[in-house]
């Protein structure tokens, strides 16, 4: 049976031969047990109602091992037998091209070229899942394959509900994910319903899929770090030979040594998997591997004392490096961290002292003693950094809640008032009044042909608007159009690309809509061959509310709300995307954050030329009117001057109050 035919029979009708875990790839953690008899029993009940009852007595214990096992339900006997990887649009049998286009993007998510987990379905995070298990997958792409222009599916975190009648103008998708009842968001509730197979983390991107590899994380990576080193370092210093320190080499963390060659200085990244290091090196993305803390010093040194532009992976554990070079005197520029701490009892973060392997049976046999155990080593990471910043360090939170969950094991990184971090978040010290202030985000497309051929005159076309743009902008702007300018030139030359052809860049809304239009232009005129799908990564503007990162720089006393990601998901369903995307959770932690993306289809048409600039608009602007209204000085100049524009926008602007007026009034 060809692909195009297994796609569009979803369930097979036979019962496939039973598949093993290939030891090719990495898989998730096993997760601790915690349900009851009586809830496992639920458990599989709920997995089994996907299939006929003639299966049942084949596919009950068989669910019932893997529940015991690894602590879900994944139904690997679904694998499908084809190769998992980004098709071109017309590879895909479906009734429309923007149904074909989220199968691209579904397949993309799940390649395990670009997924941290992919027999999982886990994208990146250790926990950021596109489905719960493969009966949904199978079922999803078949709904795709029969979709029309005039209907939409609607999926439950990871669950296909189904087809339903819509219109033209409605999203032919929308995905939520995690969305709990407010009482029922702790890391437990998610390990149980996760396990009942009713609810899942979508992260971000891995949910929506809108995940283009690590590239996706790079421009943000490297755009930090190298506003970072501004910060630091003086007018006439450089990067080079300066030490940016930092752990992760998973699906996000990945990026990072990548985007500390762009910036141009030395990254030393730490990464207790093996596997995942290995992949990273394999792919181009960091450039040498070290296994013992006596050769990262040595190494270290060299590189500082030739100033030079490298990237080294050091096998182990962070703690240790950071109480090492400590010992050694090696002085650390930067310093960060971007494990994932959001996820920490379940394999998001790894105690020093213990070995991967050992740690992955203590997190499924001994729950609370690895916990212990990974407070201890918070507590140690915590103590090392300190040290560093005595001497001069500039360490910043990377929104991985590496800080929260310090401070919740008791780590000494609560500033004097004891209500804030010593440590600023990234977003609070760069991104925020920076670039998202401004309306400068994470936006992305994917050339749905498939050939590279377009993703380089997408890149051309990008690089002309942006240039175009540059002409006029205000002194405020130029900066970050410069960084973009220079992004863009080198793209092609820094090898980003992992899985489909994909290119990102963090533009305001003029820029976003720009770019959109000559792309759907292109298409027209036949110089693009095949639609482009436009997405944006959820750590933008105004797609997520995250009091500990992307909103971490509002100071009115509402960035615990989440109205601004519920209206920006709202909002761009009927102003023209595609599909839509809500979740509870994202790189900070199941109820910590909420969080929205979308995916848009340009097939050069007159409709989508209506729908770019109407939904691209609103995507943007409602997170600068949002703050603004907390009275950011940034994002009060980038509404204003967008009012002063666009006649049709009226937004509240927020009077200032001196500050005497309140000095003594209680």
């Amino acid at each position: 049976m060809d692909f195009k035919a297994q796609i569009q029979m979803g369930i097979p009708t036979e019962l496939p031969s039973k598949k093993e875990r290939s030891s090719a790839v990495s898989h998730a953690p096993n997760r601790k047990q915690i349900l009851s008899k009586e809830e496992k029993q639920l458990a599989i009940r709920n997995a089994l109602r996907y299939f006929p009852a003639d299966w049942h007595a084949v596919l009950a214990p068989e669910f019932a091992e893997e529940l015991q096992t690894y602590g879900r339900i994944y139904m690997y006997r679904f694998q499908p037998s084809y190769d998992m990887h980004a098709r071109a649009i017309s590879d895909y049998p479906a009734k429309t091209s923007h149904a074909a286009s989220i199968m691209l993007m579904i397949q993309n998510n799940l390649d395990p070229a670009v997924a941290q987990h992919p027999q999982e379905l886990i994208t990146y995070g250790g926990n950021g899942a596109v489905f719960q298990n493969w009966a949904q997958y199978l079922l999803t792409m078949q709904y795709l394959s029969e979709m029309t222009n005039e209907q939409t599916l609607h999926i439950y975190s990871g669950h296909p509900m189904g087809l339903f009648p819509s219109s033209k103008e409605a999203p032919r998708v929308v995905v939520t994910n995690g969305m709990m009842i407010p009482n029922y968001s702790k890391q437990d509730d998610w390990e149980k319903y996760n396990a009942l197979g009713v609810t899942q983390y979508g992260q971000m991107t891995a949910g929506s899929y809108m995940y283009i590899g690590p590239q996706g994380i790079v421009h943000g990576t490297a755009i930090t770090v190298m506003n970072a080193f501004r910060k630091v370092l003086k007018v006439d210093e450089n990067p080079n030979g300066k030490i940016f320190l930092t752990a992760g080499l998973g699906g996000m963390s990945g990026a990072q040594p990548k985007a500390g060659n762009i910036a141009e200085c030395i990254t030393i990244c730490a990464e207790v998997n093996s596997l995942a290091a290995k992949k990273r090196h394999e792919q181009g993305w960091v450039d040498e591997l070290i296994e013992d803390l006596d050769t990262l010093v040595t190494r270290t040194k060299i590189a500082k004392s030739k100033k030079e532009i490298v990237s080294l992976a050091f096998i182990g554990n962070v703690v240790d490096v950071w109480e090492r070079f400590f010992k050694e005197d090696i002085f650390i520029h930067l310093g960060s961290d971007q494990t994932s701490l959001h996820n920490p009892w379940a394999g998001g973060y790894y105690p020093s002292g213990i070995s991967f392997e050992e740690a992955n049976e203590m997190m499924n046999q001994n729950p609370e003693a690895f916990k212990i155990s990974v407070q201890e080593s918070l507590r140690r990471h915590a103590d090392a950094i300190n040290l560093h910043t005595k001497k001069g360090t500039y360490f910043f939170d990377y929104g991985n809640a590496f800080l929260l969950e310090a401070s919740r094991a008791g780590a000494d990184v609560m500033a004097e008032n004891n209500i804030d971090f010593k440590y600023p978040s990234y977003v609070q010290d760069i991104l925020g009044p920076m670039c998202f202030d401004y309306g400068f985000g994470p936006f992305r497309w994917v050339c749905s042909s498939g050939k590279i051929e377009d993703l380089q005159k997408t890149d051309a076309i990008a690089l002309r608007v942006l240039k175009e743009i540059k002409k006029n902008a205000p002194t405020e702007i130029q900066q970050q159009l410069s960084d973009n300018i220079k992004w863009i030139s080198e793209a092609e030359q820094n090898k980003l690309v992992v899985g489909s052809k994909a290119r990102i860049l963090y533009a305001d809304a003029e820029g976003r809509a720009k770019i959109a239009l000559a792309f759907n232009e292109a298409i027209d005129n036949g110089e693009l061959s095949a639609p482009i799908i436009l997405g944006r990564d959820h750590h933008d503007v105004s797609g997520t509310d995250s009091p500990y990162r992307e909103t971490s720089n509002i100071y009115d006393g509402s960035k615990f709300t989440a109205d601004m990601a519920i209206h920006n998901v709202i909002g761009d369903s009927f102003r023209g995307a595609t599909w839509v995307s809500i979740h509870n959770g994202g790189g900070v932690g199941w109820g910590e954050v909420t969080n929205g993306g979308f995916g848009m289809v340009l097939d050069g048409s007159k409709d989508s030329e209506r729908k770019l600039k109407n939904m691209l608009f609103y995507d943007v602007n409602n997170g600068i009117a949002r703050r603004s209204w907390a009275r950011n000085k940034e994002a009060m100049f980038a509404l204003q001057r967008e009012m002063d524009r666009t006649k049709t926008l009226k937004v509240t602007i927020p009077t200032l109050v001196e500050n005497k007026l309140l000095d003594n009034l209680f």
